[in-house]
């Protein structure tokens, strides 16, 4: 039987391409090739016989995780009886070129102290293990072929073949090293020294990107600088630099609920999770990727009609997102199906015209150039918005039941109007072609408002309800009211909402449910990691400072060892769903920022603190040659 890691078991390296998951126990256990939305050439994260490469001590050890300082560059040390060794894991960094060499894995194993007997395994499975490659000796290693791929691993250790698998084993004493590298479509040569070169470069890169905004300068200066830095350095993981698209997370079908069905592919670029993605960054200094995004995304919307924007789209532009299951997977602990595509692109979520003039509008504030080539696009949005804003939706939450008219929904269709009239009001004098029909707007504007406060508020509840029909259920979506300044923080109204969401939606650790009632799907779910972010936002905004703190604080240690949170967290702490998730880090940076700016940092208890290895308890494994699981 298959012996899946909890999530918090993995660290995650990657190129701005792809990303790689490798577990404590020295495994690459996902790995899509050459993108991220491509299929996977490991997958034993989704199915124990989904292929791996792992690297780790012969005989029983225990192992622990951490990065080298503010960078995406891995580190796994194992610890033997009879010694320690360390494994580095990197891939080299996308540039804006033809070159494809970045499509590498490279794995440095250091010896650290006495003598450590490792094996390596290369079991690599083609198009989501549905493709058993070939393999073959090569001149540098072991080389898969298959389904039109190749994937080779270097190394200077002798191999041998073995019903679809390569294996390895070799000794290392304190001081020594091994070099090991994964090559796509091409075979690399072991050259240590070009191969730590090649590593002091990715340090810099990740080292000088994340220190746009330095610790003295940060808006997240503090006990929670680093877990800042770690979540920003995530978020960028997730950006397709070739085109300035944002991945929502790296993985799909990790389940919300385990045995459940609600399994989705989070592979693709939602405008919803991007445009708060690209707002975040920019807080933080990075304007270079709040412009290409918007940039693009404004390009690619202004192709076709407001009615006709999908709320998903490929990472590369593609629009047919078409779900299916791949049968032949078990899924992560046995919860099926595992889906590749979304169907969420066909979906139509009003919420998102909101989501993107919101976002626009912040960018422009940032010095993004943006409105003189695409303020047709901001204009039709906005006029569409006027004639759709009163018709029903599935929402923020993608429910997969009968449309609703959603009160977020409505809020954000509001916002689109409100930013689209304040691009004219505060418009240059000689901004001529920043024009439309303003009063129009203005008095859609005030239409929704009107609605919102009539149908979309329960006096005897105190609080924003889900929907004008579901007017007795509440959405933890609607903390972001004060937000997008819809109302302001300290409204009665907002503070009966916190309340409410508090005492119907909330555990006593802070964590969040999405909403109340059905959506249209069976079985049950975890806690949404952002809606936790959105309470401490909303009670940090309304002066409830220490309260706020508290909740941040606890959900962040969900993120134990290395900083990453996925999609959900259960009630006792353990992580569900796509990880790492933007979203999640979304939320810690908002959060962040908005407890900084109120002096949250003052009540701080716990902090989050850098890690070093010496910090964190180990994980006990058996060794590679004595696993059955393996």
């Amino acid at each position: 039987m298959t012996q899946f890691k909890p999530l918090d078991a993995y660290g995650v390296v990657g190129n701005l391409e792809t990303v790689a998951l490798i577990g404590r126990d020295g495994g690459i256990d996902w790995l899509c090739l050459p993108r991220v939305d491509d299929a996977s050439v490991f997958a034993r994260l989704l199915d124990g016989q989904g292929g791996h490469c792992t690297i780790a001590p012969a005989e029983s050890f225990e192992a622990a995780q951490t990065y080298v300082d503010r960078t995406n560059v891995l580190q796994t040390r194992f610890s033997t009886a009879s010694g320690a060794a360390t494994v580095t894991d990197f891939m080299p960094v996308q540039h804006r070129t033809a070159d494809d060499r970045h499509r590498t894995l490279y794995r440095e194993v250091t010896g650290n102290a006495g003598t450590v007997d490792l094996a390596v395994e290369f079991e690599p499975r083609f198009d989501y293990a549905a493709t058993m490659p070939t393999l073959d000796h090569t001149t540098h290693g072991v080389t898969a072929t298959g389904d039109g791929e190749t994937l080779t691993l270097s190394g200077t250790v002798p191999f041998e073949i073995s019903d679809g698998s390569a294996t390895a084993s070799l000794s290392l004493q304190a001081g020594e090293s091994q070099w090991f590298v994964l090559g796509y479509d091409q075979a690399v040569r072991i050259n240590p020294d070009a191969h730590r070169d090649l590593r002091a470069g990715v340090v810099d890169y990740w080292q000088e990107w994340s220190h746009t905004c330095s610790a003295s300068s940060c808006p997240v200066a503090g006990p929670w600088h680093d877990l800042a830095v770690r979540s920003t350095l995530v978020l960028k993981l997730l950006i397709q630099k070739a085109v300035g698209t944002i991945a929502a997370a790296p993985t799909t079908s990790l389940p919300e609920a385990i045995g459940g069905s609600r399994n989705w592919d989070y592979r693709y670029n939602w405008i919803r999770d991007a445009a708060f993605t690209v707002q975040a960054l920019a807080e933080l200094g990075h304007i270079e990727e709040i412009e290409a995004y918007f940039e693009l995304c404004l390009a690619h919307c202004g192709q076709d009609t407001p009615a006709e924007m999908q709320p998903v789209y490929g990472l590369y532009g593609a629009t047919d997102l078409t779900e299916r299951t791949l049968d032949h997977l078990d899924g992560y602990r046995d919860s099926t199906p595992v889906r590749v595509g979304n169907s969420a692109a066909t979906q139509r979520q009003l919420d998102v015209y909101g989501e993107l003039v919101v976002g626009v509008y912040e960018a422009v504030q940032y010095g993004a150039d943006l409105l003189v080539d695409h303020w047709v696009v901001i204009r039709d949005v906005a006029d569409h918005v006027c004639e759709v804003w009163d018709e029903p939706d599935v929402g923020i939450w993608e429910i997969r039941g009968e449309p609703e008219q959603f009160v977020y929904s409505k809020v954000m269709c509001w916002a689109a109007l409100d930013r689209a009239i304040r691009f004219i009001e505060e418009a240059d004098v000689g901004e001529a072609d920043i024009e439309g029909p303003v009063d129009h707007w203005r008095e859609t504007r005030q239409t929704i408002r009107d609605a919102v406060l009539q149908r979309g508020y329960n006096d005897e509840l105190g609080s924003f309800v889900r929907s004008f029909e579901a007017d007795e259920q509440l959405d933890a979506a609607l903390l972001r009211l004060p937000q997008v300044d819809f109302l302001p923080a300290d409204d009665p109204r907002i503070a009966g909402t916190i309340e409410a969401i508090r005492r119907r939606l909330t555990t006593e650790d802070g964590l969040v449910r999405r909403l109340e009632g059905s959506d249209g799907l069976p079985g049950g779910e975890a806690r949404f990691v952002v809606c936790s972010f959105w309470l401490v936002n909303a009670l940090a905004a309304a002066g409830r400072i220490e309260e706020a703190t508290d909740i941040f604080e606890r959900v962040c240690q969900c993120g134990r060892p290395l900083g990453l949170l996925a999609e959900e967290v259960t009630p006792e702490g353990e992580q569900l769903g796509n990880i790492p998730q933007a979203f999640s880090h979304i939320g810690v940076l908002t959060s962040a920022m908005a407890l900084t700016t109120h002096g949250g940092h003052h009540y701080a208890q716990k902090g989050y603190p850098p890690y070093s290895l010496a910090d964190q308890s180990s994980t006990a494994y058996p060794g590679l040659r004595q696993a059955d699981d393996h």
